[in-house]
C-alpha cells in the first residue's frame, strides 16, 4: 500500500495561492508516498497543469450524483475529471451538516466518481455530542456502511475518518480512540470486500493534522495517511506532515 497525504483547502485560494503547489511539486519530485491536493473548483485545471510530471495529485471537495443535467451551480464528475482532477473529496462533515448530505447521497456521488475514473476520498465523523454520547462506534459504522457504494475498491476510494469536534478546533483524540475507529473500520472493509482488498483501502486521518503531531498520529495501526485542512495550505506547513508520512 502507498500512503497517501491529503490536503482540502475547502473555501481558501486563488490564482496567487498556486505557488503553494507549484513548491509542492518542485519540493516532494521524489515523494515516498501519494499526495492530493484539492483546491477549490476555480483552481482545478491550473493546479492540475501546475502538477503534471510531479507526484502530486489534483482533486476536487465534492461532485454531483448526476453526470450531467439541469442542476445550475453544480459540477459533475466527468467534468472534474476533464479539468484535469483524479480524486474528490465526498461526504465530509461540512457537506453534511451545511448541505443536508446523507449517507445515501454520498454513495451515490462515489458511484459516479467511480464512473468518471475519480478516486472517492468518503469521509466519516462523529460530533462532540456523539463522542459523549459514546456513539462514536454507532455513527462510524452506519456512515460507512452506507455511504459505500458497490462499486469501490481499493483502487478507486479512500476512506478518512475525521471527528467533527477536532475539525479546526486544535483538538485530536487520543492515539487509542483513532485506533479503536481505525480498526472498527478495518474489519467493516473486510465484511464488504475480499480480504485483499479490505486490507489495501487506504484509511485517512484528520482533524487538526499539522506537523507537531504527524509522526504520532501516522504511528498508528491503521491509519494509512491524513486529510488535512488547513496546514495543506502552504507548503511550509504540508511538507513536514508529508515528510512524516514517507518516514512512518
Amino acid at each position: 500500500m502507498r500512503k497517501l497525504a491529503a490536503g482540502n483547502w475547502k473555501m481558501n485560494g486563488t490564482t496567487a495561492h498556486l505557488t503553494e503547489i507549484a513548491a509542492l511539486a518542485a519540493t516532494h519530485r521524489a515523494a515516498q508516498v501519494d499526495i492530493l491536493i484539492c483546491p477549490p473548483a476555480t483552481l482545478l485545471a491550473q493546479a492540475a497543469g501546475l502538477a503534471q510530471h510531479s507526484p502530486l495529485m489534483i482533486g476536487a471537495q465534492d461532485c454531483h450524483r448526476s453526470p450531467s443535467g439541469a442542476h445550475t451551480g453544480d459540477i459533475s464528475a466527468p467534468m472534474l475529471a476533464d479539468a484535469g482532477a483524479r480524486a474528490v473529496i465526498l461526504g465530509h462533515s461540512e457537506r453534511r451538516a451545511d448541505h443536508g448530505e446523507t449517507s445515501a447521497l454520498v454513495a451515490d456521488k462515489a458511484r459516479a466518481a467511480h464512473a468518471a475514473g475519480l478516486i472517492a476520498v468518503i469521509c466519516l465523523g462523529e460530533t462532540l455530542a456523539e463522542r459523549e454520547g459514546a456513539q462514536t462506534l454507532a455513527v462510524v459504522t452506519e456512515q460507512l456502511r452506507a455511504s459505500l457504494p458497490a462499486t469501490a475498491t481499493a483502487a478507486n476510494t479512500v476512506i478518512a475518518y475525521e471527528p467533527v469536534w477536532a475539525i479546526g478546533t486544535g483538538l485530536t483524540p487520543s492515539t487509542a480512540q483513532i485506533a479503536e475507529v481505525h480498526g472498527v473500520l478495518r474489519a467493516l472493509l473486510t465484511e464488504r470486500l475480499d480480504a485483499a482488498e479490505a486490507a489495501a483501502l487506504r484509511l485517512l486521518y484528520g482533524g487538526s493534522v499539522k506537523p507537531a503531531n504527524a509522526a504520532g498520529i501516522f504511528a498508528i495501526a491503521d491509519v494509512d495517511g491524513a486529510l488535512v485542512g488547513g496546514a495543506s495550505l502552504t507548503a511550509q506547513d504540508f511538507s513536514p506532515i508529508i515528510a512524516a508520512l514517507e518516514a512512518a
